[in-house]
């Protein structure tokens, strides 16, 4: 590593405590050079154009701008830097935002001195790494894309009503009287309400209803 220009980055971070650890963090290591630090996202976007890192360090949670629509401008400013979230929060929302918006990494603040330095040479390199939550989180929102629409998702709320007085055993004229509307009003909900559900009667309708729970 002694022959080649090391790894610069740049600490986004409101807190300059933070800041303080991550840069005794960076000067373990011949090959990172810690060169500006931002306490703010807006901060980080200026300082990006002004001493050309090649990744940044970025804390999620700040005021004014977060960390995902930072990561986010300095993606679409600034290309060549690479950007990891490095923040003490798992919540899946923050994760996948700032994912979304163009961070190759998301590390929490437990990390070590190792494993941050071998994170941002990854970066550097183009490979992403990420904290088992964050892997975990991914996990869980591409199984969720993949599995099917659970049954009567689109139904009404007033839909929903209509099913409930059906399964009472009430007729389309019962059940205007009981919502107070028309009789051809409750045709049309009946109509949609076999449609969605993909059955051909009432009786059908009530019991798949029934069994996944979508009335009581």
């Amino acid at each position: 590593m002694a022959d080649s220009q090391p790894i610069r980055v740049l600490l986004v971070d409101d807190h300059a405590v933070v800041r303080s650890g991550l840069a005794a963090f960076l000067m373990a290591y011949d090959d990172l050079e810690l060169v500006g630090e931002a306490s703010s996202g807006a901060e980080a976007i200026t300082k990006c154009h002004a001493y050309r890192p090649d990744v940044v360090l970025m804390d999620l949670v700040m005021p004014a701008m977060d960390g995902a629509t930072a990561t986010r401008l300095i993606r679409e400013k600034c290309p060549h830097v690479q950007v990891i979230a490095l923040t003490s929060f798992k919540e899946d929302d923050l994760v996948q935002n700032v994912l979304q918006a163009g961070a190759i990494g998301y590390l929490l603040k437990n990390v070590t001195a190792s494993e941050l330095g071998d994170a941002i040479r990854a970066a550097h390199a183009g490979r992403p790494t990420l904290a088992p939550e964050a892997a975990q989180v991914l996990i869980h929102a591409t199984l969720a894309a993949h599995q099917p629409p659970a049954v009567g998702f689109d139904l009404t709320a007033r839909e929903l009503e209509v099913l409930r007085l059906m399964a009472e055993g009430l007729s389309n004229p019962d059940i205007a009287d009981r919502l107070i509307v028309s009789r051809s009003t409750v045709k049309f909900h009946v109509s949609s309400i076999l449609s969605k559900l993909g059955v051909a009667s009432r009786t059908e309708a009530v019991a798949l209803a029934l069994q996944h729970h979508l009335i009581k």
